[in-house]
């Protein structure tokens, strides 16, 4: 995978939050990958991965959407979750849908 971007960010207004996307990247494919990055000192409460909430989930769709406005033809995506827990790395490919 190739790095677009790293640290995305989009308001949503003065009052309300926004998004942000770790990273943005490019498949071998072509599929376009939001990644979220979360680390945990350990697995324990359910670890980074169970971190992204379904809120935290609207708000990077959001900041996605705001991405894909720069493109004429709108290339396959994904979200992908690097879930880091202690020492564990874990890479979740499609970890959720818009």
């Amino acid at each position: 995978m190739v790095l677009e971007q790293r640290n995305y960010r989009v308001a949503r207004g003065p009052s309300a939050r926004g998004g942000e996307i770790d990273l943005v990247m490019r498949d071998r494919d072509g599929t376009l990958v939001f990644v979220e990055v979360r680390q945990r000192r350990s697995g324990g409460h359910g670890g980074a991965a169970a971190s992204v909430t379904f809120a935290k989930q609207r708000r990077l769709v959001l900041a996605a959407q705001h991405y894909l406005l720069r493109f004429a033809t709108l290339p396959p995506c994904r979200f992908d979750v690097l879930a880091l827990d202690g020492d564990e790395v874990e890479w979740l490919q499609a970890a959720f849908e818009a």
